[in-house]
């Protein structure tokens, strides 16, 4: 047992236990995996080593571990109808590496929102490797409403012609229009690159439209509103199948975790059941009663509210930088991150926004009645940043509320 072999590193163990149960996890990219998810990525398939695919391993004695990548590519394949899937990538960031490698050249141009209006690092950050090694043409939102504009996108991918456009994103919290994506695309002859890592939970639960009929290839985490582990998978159409699978072995990795993989096929297993899509449908609705909430209490919502998972609050209006948001309310027991705003004054380690989401919550059994009550402890620390007794009434406030939606039972007391 840990507990004996290593109690310095147990104790901290448990104090993050405390800290999850505890607390209220509102970063839209967390989550809380299942004892079963856990279990698995925990077990002896640490123990192997599998560089290769299914039926073609460098190794042997891979003859169960096939087995698993095998269901697991099959079951994410039935979640999202796709032709092809890759379950090996070890996260979201070398599943787009593998997605660039495998459909582009050094200095062949990728189009990517700004990673201040919601893209990601990987989608053509200038000290990422997509920035480093792609010409990248980005986009922005609309100025006035903050929501992607179609017609100036294509206005830019027919003027610039890039070999790949990215749809996908960490801090949108609008619907994405994959059937304009794919007409812009196929107009100037790009690839069409959806990154669904935030939003993969909310479309196999079919409370997002699904970019599987329009995409040559899409990548995702399997954390987030996936609900499972560290991880990632790509899928694409058929006919791009061999460049995926040599781009991520042998192109950019060696031997899979494999333990993962039985993780991921584990989550999987559990998205396909009909409760997932209740908890689907539940994310959406809690987070877009959280927003009206906050909206009610005076909070600034970017494009005013939400379709999906998360929420971005524009703090200008409280006098409040994204930094001290994030801090006084992590003093208070509620976990959120600071988060660049459009056309954000502030730099990147400090901003002017907030993004919250609901994945952890709805997670934990909190319903649209609870809310309305962290929407008003929010905004109570966000009104006094500063009061010591207030942030200490709110984290009791908060143990209270949490102490009805335990995470994980079996777990109190060790």
């Amino acid at each position: 047992m840990i507990s004996k072999s290593d109690p310095q590193i147990w104790e901290l163990y448990k104090k993050e236990l405390t800290r999850q149960e505890n607390g209220l996890e509102l970063i839209p990219s967390e989550n809380y995996a299942s004892l079963d998810v856990m279990a698995a990525s925990g077990g002896v398939l640490t123990n192997k080593y599998s560089e290769g695919y299914p039926a073609k391993r460098y190794y042997g004695g891979n003859e169960y571990v096939d087995q698993i990548e095998n269901l697991a590519i099959e079951r994410v394949k039935k979640i999202f109808g796709a032709q092809h899937a890759n379950v090996q990538p070890h996260c979201g960031s070398s599943a787009n590496m593998a997605v660039y490698y495998a459909l582009l050249e050094r200095g062949d141009k990728i189009m990517g929102l700004n990673l201040s209006e919601g893209g990601h690092l990987t989608h053509g950050l200038p000290v990422n490797f997509s920035g480093k090694y792609y010409d990248v043409i980005p986009y922005n939102l609309n100025p006035q409403t903050h929501l992607l504009d179609y017609d100036e996108i294509a206005r830019i991918a027919d003027e610039k012609k890039p070999k790949l456009i990215i749809a996908g994103y960490t801090a949108y919290p609008r619907k994405i229009d994959f059937v304009k994506f794919s007409k812009i695309a196929k107009s100037c002859g790009a690839y069409l690159h959806v990154d669904m890592a935030h939003i993969a939970g909310l479309i196999a639960g079919k409370v997002h439209s699904d970019p599987v009929p329009y995409a040559d290839v899409i990548s995702s985490t399997t954390h987030k509103t996936m609900r499972g582990p560290r991880g990632a998978f790509i899928l694409c159409k058929e006919e791009y199948a061999k460049l995926i699978d040599k781009a991520v072995f042998p192109g950019l990795q060696g031997g899979p975790f494999e333990n993962q993989i039985m993780a991921r096929a584990v989550c999987f297993n559990e998205a396909m059941q009909p409760s997932f899509a209740k908890y689907a449908k539940q994310i959406v609705s809690n987070s877009q009663a959280l927003a009206s909430a906050l909206s009610d209490l005076g909070a600034n919502l970017i494009t005013g509210g939400t379709d999906n998972h998360l929420m971005l609050i524009d703090l200008r209006s409280l006098k409040l930088t994204g930094k001290e948001a994030q801090i006084a309310l992590d003093e208070s027991g509620i976990t959120v991150n600071k988060n660049t705003i459009p056309a954000d004054p502030q730099s990147p380690f400090i901003t002017s926004g907030i993004r919250l989401g609901t994945p952890a919550l709805t997670t934990r059994g909190m319903k649209e009645e609870q809310m309305h009550s962290v929407a008003n402890l929010i905004f109570e620390v966000l009104s006094h940043p500063c009061d010591s007794a207030i942030k200490a009434k709110v984290k009791k406030d908060v143990k209270k509320l949490t102490s009805d939606f335990v995470v994980y039972p079996e777990l109190a007391g060790k």
